[in-house]
C-alpha cells in the first residue's frame, strides 16, 4: 500500500466519530501515519468524552466545517443530488458499491476510497472544498486541522486566476 494510501486510510479514521474502536487504533494510526501525529497525540491524551464532545462541536453542529464535499460546491440545493450520484458512479467504476450510513461525499468515505483504489480524482476535484475546510478548521483552533493539512499536502495545488 503506497504511503499516501496509508495516510488516506488513517485520515479517514481520524475524521470519523471518535468511538472506542478509534481509541483502540490510535497507536497503530500514530505509527502508520506520522503526518498525523499532532492529531493522534492529542487524541491519545484527551479523555474520551471530551474528544467526542469536541468532534460534535467541530463537525456536527453547523455546516461551517462540513465533512460532506458536495455541500461546499452545491450547498443544500437540488444540484447536490447530481453531485452525490457522481460520487456513487466513481465508486461503481472501480467495482465498489457505496453502502455506508453516511452520504457518498462524506470525506472519510472518499479518503477510504482513495486508499483502496489509488484514485484521488474525487479529492482533487474537491481540492477547493478541502482547502476551505482546512482554513476554517485552522481558524477554529482544532487539532483536526492537521489531518486536513496532511491530506491537502498530497494533492496537486489549486490554480487560481485567469485561464490560459
Amino acid at each position: 500500500m503506497p504511503s499516501d494510501a496509508v495516510l488516506y486510510q488513517a485520515a479517514a479514521l481520524c475524521l470519523t466519530y471518535p468511538d472506542d474502536d478509534f481509541r483502540a487504533r490510535l497507536p497503530l494510526l500514530r505509527e502508520a501515519a506520522p503526518q498525523l501525529r499532532e492529531f493522534t497525540d492529542h487524541a491519545a491524551v484527551t479523555p474520551a468524552m471530551e474528544l467526542a464532545a469536541h468532534y460534535v462541536r467541530v463537525f456536527d453542529l453547523k455546516n461551517r466545517h462540513s465533512l460532506y464535499l458536495s455541500w461546499w460546491r452545491d450547498g443544500d440545493t437540488r444540484r447536490r443530488g447530481m453531485s452525490l450520484v457522481r460520487f456513487k458512479d466513481v465508486y461503481r467504476a472501480h467495482g465498489l458499491e457505496f453502502s455506508g450510513e453516511e452520504l457518498p461525499d462524506f470525506l472519510p468515505a472518499v479518503l477510504e476510497f482513495a486508499a483502496r483504489t489509488g484514485d484521488t480524482s474525487l479529492l482533487t476535484e474537491h481540492r477547493g472544498a478541502l482547502e476551505e475546510l482546512r482554513t476554517r478548521l485552522t481558524a477554529f483552533g482544532t487539532p483536526y486541522a492537521c489531518v486536513l493539512d496532511a491530506v491537502c499536502a498530497t494533492l496537486p495545488t489549486v490554480h487560481t486566476g485567469a485561464r490560459s
